[in-house]
């Protein structure tokens, strides 16, 4: 039986690299939208709407072909706030002071359809993210190195000098932008299975050991 092509909705660097660990073959085809949030939406509706909208819209494409497309959209949950991709420097020097010292989530939900047969499946994975207590001299260093302003909240957990993170509980790939075993879980219901071990690939790659990926991957409510 023939794979059926896989397109991520994403122009991500981050995304591509991950969704490579898989060992799927795919192509990206970014969805071009208006990401403001609607007046009161909770962050675990905002995520799923975007995703949802990205991969339908991708989806009018391909109409009636065998693809699957594979759409995702983080955001950082600060009680009811949403802190998106900073616009500006000010904006990630807000945003990273907000956040410093203090525990807030980090939602991301992705949206895998199946074009052919019109089926849309989604999941939503959140995360618990503290922070430690950076100095001001460190938000300007990390901000002059332009790496805050395509990522939701302005930081990347993954940084490898400004090393935001102290403590978190959760899927770590899924901070990043992609919950790998929540899409495993999710494309194991059409049968579309990745070549490689992602649980296995995913911590290699992250040099992280994730307490969660089983249950994750048994259906569990976690992460």
């Amino acid at each position: 039986m023939t794979q059926p092509r896989l397109i991520l909705a994403s122009n991500s660097p981050r995304r591509r690299q991950m969704l490579a660990w898989t060992g799927w073959a795919f192509e990206t085809d970014a969805a071009d939208l208006n990401e403001d949030p609607l007046p009161g939406e909770p962050p675990g509706e905002y995520v799923s709407r975007l995703a949802g909208e990205k991969a339908r819209t991708v989806a009018q494409r391909y109409a009636g072909e065998p693809v699957f497309i594979l759409a995702a959209d983080t955001t950082v949950a600060d009680g009811y706030d949403l802190l998106g991709k900073p616009a500006d420097a000010q904006e990630a020097r807000a945003m990273l002071r907000r956040l410093r010292g203090r525990t807030h989530q980090v939602y991301t939900a992705l949206a895998l359809m199946d074009v052919q047969n019109a089926v849309l499946m989604q999941d939503v994975c959140v995360s618990q993210v503290t922070m430690r207590p950076y100095s001001d001299v460190e938000i300007e260093n990390y901000i002059q190195s332009g790496d805050p302003f395509d990522k939701a909240g302005g930081y990347a957990i993954q940084h490898a000098d400004f090393r935001p993170v102290v403590d978190f509980g959760g899927c770590f790939a899924s901070v990043m932008g992609l919950p790998l075993c929540h899409l495993q879980r999710t494309a194991a219901r059409v049968n579309f299975v990745p070549p490689h071990n992602v649980p296995q690939m995913c911590q290699n790659n992250l040099k992280y050991s994730c307490p969660i990926w089983q249950a994750v991957l048994d259906g569990e409510s976690v992460g």
